[in-house]
């Protein structure tokens, strides 16, 4: 079935379906290999930042059930520096997918599909794509791999070996991980599964990632004005503004670390956070210790810099999921999206939600007319008492370490 919300990209994209499943009818007959037998492996995620992140979990599966396949990572450019960090990947590619770019120039149809059918001549045993998508998965296609696998929940699924169900009710990782199982044929692909949620996901093996020694090294050089202190990080943006929770409460929060821990205050964030992060900063107690990353620290640095803070107070973004791998503590702030879908991969993340009729919606790209322009309820409705007394119990929970203290 597909989960596409608007109606017309819905009959739009059923409509290609239908002239697909024509098309494929010529790979019936097709066998999977047997993992013994899979020596060269294509992978897809073209998303952003906490995409690649929620695979990690699938990544560490694919390793386990193909031990010794030679892993190629295809992912967007903004991603690659961190997913060069993964371990059991063999190599990155980047592919710039233009409905996933956002302030990056994305690639033109004809250079992905040049791009795409140049896998072809890698003769790939094995292609999975992560990502649910027609686009991505017609790309997928193009590598001509002896067994292809994915999810065809927003089209594309004829174009695949293996179609392989996306539980909603289930986290994202806990989907990779289920597609991973199901393209190597070690569980069936549409037996039915349990709805396993963020606790569950939590839980699950994921691949290592490793933060580089010159990293860590111009982290340390950025947080040095603040070694002695414990350090709160407020993350800016989410990416999208539906997601966003207003800039005063942020200040808000920090001006209690300051004042009741003590806290030097880290800003974290893209460069298009510039303005909201001004206003936070503008907004903080006179004398004190801020240490402002916002558009600057380059991924890979951000990194090392989340796995420093003694607690993060994040929207549901990116970097909250790499602070969550990372074993960062931390507050997430959710609205419409669902944290049993997307929630952070870590059981040091306290969830704040308010529960609306009408939250989680799920509608990120295509919010609602009346979430546009403005802090939809979801968000605006979570109070600062709430998210500090979380922040608190963390913080009370964990020895602070100083700056140069490693996780």
């Amino acid at each position: 079935m597909l989960q596409i919300a608007n109606p017309r990209e819905r009959a739009a994209v059923a409509a290609a379906d239908a002239v697909l499943r024509l098309a494929s009818l010529a790979r019936r007959g097709r066998t999977r290999p047997a993992p013994a037998a899979i020596e060269r492996v294509l992978v897809l995620r073209l998303e952003r930042i906490g995409d690649l992140i929620m695979s990690l979990p699938a990544l560490h599966a694919l390793r386990t059930l193909a031990p010794g396949a030679r892993i190629d990572l295809v992912t967007g450019a903004w991603n690659e520096a961190l997913a060069r960090q993964i371990a059991g990947v063999d190599a990155v590619e980047t592919m710039n997918a233009p409905w996933l770019a956002r302030g990056e120039s994305g690639s033109d149809w004809r250079a992905l599909f040049q791009q795409a059918g140049a896998w072809r001549t890698r003769r790939y045993d094995l292609a999975i794509n992560l990502e649910g998508d027609i686009r991505s998965n017609l790309l997928l296609s193009r590598a001509r791999a002896g067994w292809s696998a994915g999810f065809g929940m927003a089209g594309g699924g004829p174009l695949l070996d293996e179609d392989v169900p996306f539980d909603v009710n289930s986290h994202t990782a806990v989907n990779g991980v289920r597609l991973v199982r199901a393209a190597l044929g070690a569980s069936p692909a549409r037996q039915p599964w349990p709805a396993e949620g963020r606790a569950a996901a939590a839980q699950l093996p994921r691949a290592g990632l490793t933060i580089p020694p010159a990293a860590r090294a111009e982290a340390d050089a950025m947080l040095a004005p603040a070694a002695t202190r414990p350090l709160v990080g407020l993350h800016i943006g989410a990416g999208r503004a539906i997601k966003e929770w207003p800039a005063s409460r942020l200040a808000e929060t920090g001006t209690w670390a300051v004042r009741e821990r003590e806290a030097a205050i880290v800003l974290t964030g893209s460069a298009t956070d510039r303005a909201r992060a001004d206003e936070v900063r503008g907004a903080l107690p006179a004398g004190a210790t801020i240490i402002d990353t916002v558009g600057t620290a380059p991924l890979v640095t951000l990194a090392a810099v989340l796995s420093r803070l003694s607690l993060l107070v994040t929207p549901d973004t990116g970097p909250m999921h790499l602070a969550a791998v990372l074993g960062t503590p931390l507050v997430a702030l959710f609205g419409p999206s669902s944290p049993e879908r997307w929630g952070p991969l870590s059981a040091d993340a306290r969830i704040v939600r308010v529960d609306l009729p009408c939250s989680p919606c799920n509608r990120i790209r295509n919010p609602p007319a009346r979430c546009q322009g403005r802090a939809p309820d979801c968000m605006d409705r979570i109070v600062v008492g709430r998210v500090i007394d979380e922040a608190a119990g963390l913080l009370d929970r964990t020895r602070l370490e100083p700056a140069d203290g490693t996780r």
